[in-house]
């Protein structure tokens, strides 16, 4: 067996299974789950009436390239959604179909690596677990890097006082945005690939079009690849200013051919519809790799991908459901913990605080993860279920920037999101 496997660290889902284990929650509750992100909307109907309609497509073997019309469709969604120059965009060498974010992070790693350089592949921290255990398979020293409030900003989690319930604006700014100027030269000199996520998971930090351009600055510096992971880029509350994209920023460093770039964004969660675009020179041989892999998106989905990409007033309104989400939930939290808005995506990344009785730990012990002794009794009290934040973190010099912290997701139903906070709250005030 590879041997690499035994560097990977166990999934954070499982991880909470473990630190579950045992736990009784309250039987007159009903479980709410705010830990996975995993949108729960209903899935417009015309996407799934294209599924239905295109169900005989499943007696034919779908091309890896996928259909001209598919990344047509694609390289007009990404010319409208980034301002992009009319034709910059050539559908049949930059754009290519992937299989949902897993797959498509996954396999460009492994595509893109020379491992025989002691390469390293630098990441935020936290991140997509994805990230690190596509660069230990693919013989890849991951490099973590802190965000720019541990790089040296000292800072609090602010109180309710000054944060209006309403307020959906982002009070994050880019403290949580990794800090790139942090990252040693001689840790640059090995990259090989930079993994940014805009807007972040799981805090929703956003990268301007400065900070991209500094990313693509060090990528022509040091000879690296830029691999943008956008799959929140249409979840966020401003509809007048849009997540920036990586594809954006390098036309407005004048990178007319996206030189160095690759840009992914995903669609609907169970459809794993996404793709990936960017320059020719690194899709072509992604392609390669992908055609080898065996990982061509199924035709029905392909069809039904073109009409999701083809319409934009069901995305509208999913930013409207979440909008009202975070309307309903910040105020009944704010009122017992400090907790902001993020400036995208659909996560809260409040600090909390470990509590004066004990909490089980994985095998029922105690822990002084601050973020686990939070999941576990608010588990046990409300069941409610949330992630601690160092299950998608790593400790490194700057310490776990997780350990204090848990990610909620706003997923559920807008009735269920309500009723998950109101339980929080009367799990915090009991504490």
């Amino acid at each position: 067996m590879n041997p690499s496997l035994s560097l990977l660290h166990p999934y954070p889902f499982e991880r909470l299974r473990t630190l579950l284990g045992g736990a009784r929650a309250p039987a007159h509750l009903s479980h709410i789950s705010m830990s996975i992100g995993e949108p729960r909307h209903a899935p417009p109907a015309f996407v799934l009436q294209a599924v239905t309609d295109n169900l005989p497509g499943v007696a034919r073997y779908p091309a890896t390239q996928g259909l001209p019309q598919l990344r047509e469709a694609i390289a007009g969604w990404l010319t409208r959604r980034f301002d992009l120059p009319a034709g910059s965009i050539d559908p049949g060498t930059m754009v290519l179909p992937v299989n949902g974010t897993r797959e498509a992070l996954f396999a460009f790693v492994q595509c893109a690596i020379d491992a025989a350089s002691r390469p390293c592949v630098v990441m935020p921290n936290p991140f997509y677990q994805i990230y690190e255990g596509a660069a230990l398979l693919a013989g890849a020293q991951p490099y973590f890097m802190p965000d720019r409030s541990l790089a040296g900003e000292s800072y609090v989690a602010g109180s309710a006082a000054g944060t209006g319930g309403d307020d959906l604006t982002g009070t994050s700014g880019d403290r949580f945005l990794p800090d790139l100027d942090a990252v040693p030269p001689e840790v640059w000199q090995r990259c090989q690939i930079l993994f940014l996520c805009s807007p972040g998971n799981p805090t929703g930090a956003v990268a301007s079009l400065s900070y991209l351009r500094r990313a693509l600055e060090l990528a022509e510096r040091y000879d690296f690849i830029v691999a943008s992971d956008e799959c929140y880029s249409e979840i966020y509350f401003d509809e007048d200013q849009p997540p920036a994209g990586l594809l954006q920023a390098a036309v407005s460093a004048g990178h007319s051919k996206y030189e160095r770039c690759l840009s992914k964004r995903s669609s609907v969660p169970g459809l794993r519809s996404g793709f990936v675009a960017g320059d020719a020179s690194l899709v072509r041989p992604f392609l390669l790799y992908r055609t080898y892999h065996g990982s061509a998106m199924p035709l029905p989905t392909q069809l039904a991908s073109i009409a999701a990409w083809s319409d934009e007033a069901h995305v509208v309104e999913n930013r409207r459901l979440y909008r009202e989400k975070f309307a309903q939930v910040l105020p009944i939290l704010r009122s017992v913990m400090a907790v902001e808005a993020p400036q995208a995506s659909f996560y809260l990344w409040p600090r909390v605080h470990a509590s004066s009785g004990a909490a089980g730990g994985a095998a029922g012990g105690a822990t002084s993860d601050a973020g686990e002794r939070f999941t576990r009794e608010l588990f046990e009290r409300q069941h409610v279920t949330v992630l601690p934040g160092s299950y998608i973190a790593r400790e490194t010099r700057h310490g776990n920037p997780g350990r204090e912290r848990v990610r909620i997701s706003l997923v559920a139903a807008l009735p269920e999101c309500v009723e998950a906070a109101e339980r929080i709250r009367a799990y915090v005030a009991d504490r």
